[in-house]
């Protein structure tokens, strides 16, 4: 059964251009260590502290895989550490999700 990762972040709406930065970064970080990115959105209009993403592996066992992988690269590695470093992320959940199939 595949699944798919739902991120929701809560952003610093002060900062959402260094948000951007870091998701393009995870555009070919994330395929490389074996993620399907669906892709990230940014606020448009309405809310403007409210951030996605989607990404989609084989089994929970594939997405296990993966966040071995991610932590071993060191470009993820160091995507990780300008999050960190810049605070733009406020909050991350992570929701797991299935397609629903007839």
């Amino acid at each position: 059964m595949s699944i798919t990762v739902f991120i929701r972040y809560q952003l610093d709406p002060f900062k959402r251009a260094q948000f951007e930065d870091y998701s393009k970064r995870w555009l070919s970080i994330i395929p490389k260590c074996g993620g399907d990115l669906i892709g990230y959105f940014m606020p448009h209009e309405g809310t403007n502290n409210i951030a996605f993403a989607l990404i989609s592996f084989e089994s929970l066992a594939a997405y296990e895989a993966y966040r071995a992988r991610l932590r071993q690269d060191a470009d993820g590695m160091a995507n990780f550490h300008f999050a960190e470093d810049n605070k733009f992320i406020l909050a991350e959940e992570r929701t797991f999700l299935r397609k629903v199939v007839v």
